[in-house]
C-alpha cells in the first residue's frame, strides 16, 4: 500500500505538471503508467512507494525537452527535498535511476527491477494508441510536413522502434506487452495495410 501522505503530495504537486506537456505525455499517460507499474510490481518483492514515485515522476523532465527528459526526471527526483519525508536516500536514488532508465531508446538494460518495471509499464503497446501518438508527435513537432510526409515519418518511426529489428526491448515476462507487440509487428509485416491504417488515423 502506498504511503497516503506521499500519494497526496504527488497528486497535488507533481501530477499537475503534466497538464502542460505534449499529448503523449499528459496525465492520462502517467496514470496508465502508474497503474501498470503497480500491477507489475505485485510479482516482485519491491517497495510500492518507490515504484509509485518513479512512475509518477518519470516524464517530469519533459519540462527541459524530450531528448534528455529521462535524465532530467532523475534530477528532479533527486532534488525534491520533500521526498525525504517518506523515502530513504537509497530509495530516492533507486527511483531516480528507474526514471533515467525507462526510455525505450536506451541501449542499456535498466539497473534495477524498479527500472525494468517502469520501462515495461511505459511501453503501453496498443497498436491504435501507438499510431495515434506517433502522428500527434509529428504534427506537433514537424508542422511544416504535409499529410503524405507526416504519414511517411510515422511509418518510418514505427518500423524503427517496433519492427522486428527495432530498438524496443521488453523486460518483464509477466506483462502482456509481448503478445501486443507481436500483433503490431504482424501489421508492420503488411506495408499496404499499415499505410491505409495510418492514413485513416491522420484524417480521422
Amino acid at each position: 500500500m502506498i504511503n497516503p501522505q506521499l500519494q497526496s503530495y504527488i497528486e497535488e504537486e507533481i501530477l499537475p505538471r503534466y497538464e502542460h506537456f505534449d499529448k503523449a505525455h499528459r496525465l492520462d499517460h502517467i496514470n496508465v503508467v502508474i497503474a501498470q507499474s503497480l500491477k507489475l510490481s505485485e510479482y516482485y518483492d519491491v517497495n510500492p512507494d518507490v515504484v509509485y514515485t518513479a512512475a509518477a515522476y518519470h516524464d517530469t523532465g519533459m519540462v527541459d525537452g524530450r531528448e534528455l527528459h529521462h535524465l532530467a526526471s532523475g534530477r528532479i527526483i533527486r532534488n525534491d527535498s520533500r521526498l525525504r519525508e517518506w523515502l530513504t536516500p537509497e530509495e530516492i536514488e533507486t527511483a531516480a535511476q528507474a526514471a533515467e532508465d525507462h526510455r525505450a531508446s536506451s541501449k542499456n538494460e535498466p539497473r534495477s527491477i524498479y527500472g525494468r518495471i517502469l520501462a515495461e509499464a511505459d511501453r503501453q503497446i496498443d497498436p491504435d494508441t501507438i499510431i495515434i501518438r506517433t502522428l500527434q508527435y509529428g504534427q506537433e513537432h514537424y508542422p511544416e510536413l504535409d499529410k503524405k510526409e507526416q504519414i511517411d515519418r510515422a511509418i518510418d518511426h514505427l518500423y524503427e522502434k517496433y519492427g522486428r529489428k527495432g530498438y524496443l526491448r521488453l523486460w518483464i515476462p509477466e506483462s502482456d506487452n509481448a503478445v501486443r507487440l507481436e500483433q503490431l509487428r504482424r501489421l508492420l509485416d503488411n506495408p499496404e495495410a499499415l499505410r491505409e491504417i495510418v492514413s485513416g488515423k491522420l484524417n480521422s
